[in-house]
């Protein structure tokens, strides 16, 4: 009797499971085991990030009377991360369309979608690669609109938008072209264009003027439900428009944009110092003889997800410097991604070439780390205030 009544007091005195302690349960349990097919293309994890979404994955972010807090969504993220690359990018387009839901200024489309979106019971991603780039004088914005009664009539196609189906949702920007529109400016470092010549709006994929075109088949992360999308004279209504102002609404969204990605980046190195200790006492009395060991990485990891937290917790802040901190974490977690891989694989040796071997996917899945939107030289021109 007395053991038992000791075993629910020890058990009323544990800790209650933190969102990211459930989303973890759920990577080990239901996503390692998929995280092979993922990666090949075979399978896209609906189901999977649904549940996710039942144990609040996709809502800690969601502003409260004002405040925004990121530190849960970016650790869930990254415990996904360390199971699954593709799936932690597909976390981020889904927390990235939840934080353009949360902060529009459209009541209607707030309440429509909000809870739908942070709920996981609609899924989406994100579709402003081109627009990012395009604010740096990297690309021109691929997806022109005019007004017409009711709302506006969108044209043109996006390479790339990941996190997509039949019945998802994503948030993008066209450039008007009628007589509303003005013209293209840019501000200062990392300051989205200005005026009212572009717009944000959610894109509904099940409309028939809008086409999913699978992509050819990438080096990594192929079950990512990522499609070229094609706009024929969509017509989007104005309950869809997430800013008619996109210039300002970018640059409120922009730091939570960039910081909740440092959770892939997270995940994936914490991920290759796992297996670099696992191979540690077999091949440790050669791997020694290597120039990174996972000591630094783990000293990395430590400093990254401390400047990542403290973040995290401010992410309205409009201080240059605090966006410049943003963007040098992201930069910096690119860089450490691929080189964290890149020795995961050395310290692995012929057993980590293997296909079987996880150690060659998280090597592939840096390099997506680095080169997604914004990517590492998109960054650095950033950085060194170069916008055209």
């Amino acid at each position: 009797m007395g053991s038992l009544a000791l075993s629910r007091v020890e058990a009323t005195d544990r800790p209650a499971p933190t969102i990211a302690d459930e989303v973890a349960r759920i990577a080990r349990q239901e996503l390692a085991p998929l995280a092979g097919a993922i990666d090949a293309g075979s399978v896209y994890p609906g189901e999977l990030l649904r549940s996710l979404g039942k144990v609040g994955a996709w809502s800690s972010h969601v502003p409260q009377e004002g405040p925004a807090d990121l530190r849960c969504a970016i650790q869930s993220i990254a415990v996904i991360g360390e199971v699954c690359g593709a799936t932690a990018f597909m976390a981020w387009c889904q927390n990235t369309l939840v934080w353009y839901a949360a902060n529009s200024t459209n009541l209607n489309l707030a309440r429509r979608f909000g809870d739908s979106f942070s709920s996981g019971r609609v899924l989406g991603g994100t579709g402003l690669s081109n627009p990012m780039k395009s604010f740096f004088g990297i690309e021109r914005l691929k997806l022109k609109g005019r007004r017409v009664d009711g709302g506006y009539i969108v044209k043109g196609a996006l390479p790339w938008v990941s996190n997509l189906g039949p019945d998802h949702y994503f948030g993008t920007i066209f450039e008007r072209e009628d007589e509303g529109g003005g013209t293209a400016k840019s501000g200062p470092v990392g300051a989205a264009k200005s005026g009212p010549d572009i717009v944000m709006f959610l894109a509904d994929c099940s409309n028939p003027a809008i086409t999913l075109q699978p992509c050819k088949p990438f080096l990594a992360m192929d079950g990512t439900g990522t499609y070229g999308v094609q706009f024929r004279d969509v017509f989007v209504s104005d309950e869809l428009i997430l800013a008619e102002q996109a210039g300002q609404f970018v640059k409120k969204i922009r730091a939570g944009f960039v910081l909740l990605q440092t959770g892939m980046g997270l995940g994936l190195i914490k991920d290759c110092i796992g297996i670099m200790d696992e191979v540690g006492p077999p091949l440790g009395h050669v791997n020694r003889y290597l120039p990174q060991q996972p000591t630094q990485f783990r000293e990395l990891h430590a400093e990254f997800e401390k400047e990542a937290m403290a973040l995290a917790c401010d992410p309205y802040n409009s201080d240059d410097s605090y966006w410049r901190r943003v963007i040098g974490l992201r930069l910096r977690l690119g860089d450490a991604s691929v080189a964290a891989a890149h020795a995961a694989m050395l310290h692995c040796g012929a057993r980590g070439y293997l296909k079987s071997h996880r150690a060659q996917r998280r090597l592939r899945e840096a390099y997506f780390v680095a080169i997604v939107t914004p990517a590492t030289k998109q960054l650095r021109k950033m950085l060194a205030g170069d916008e055209h």
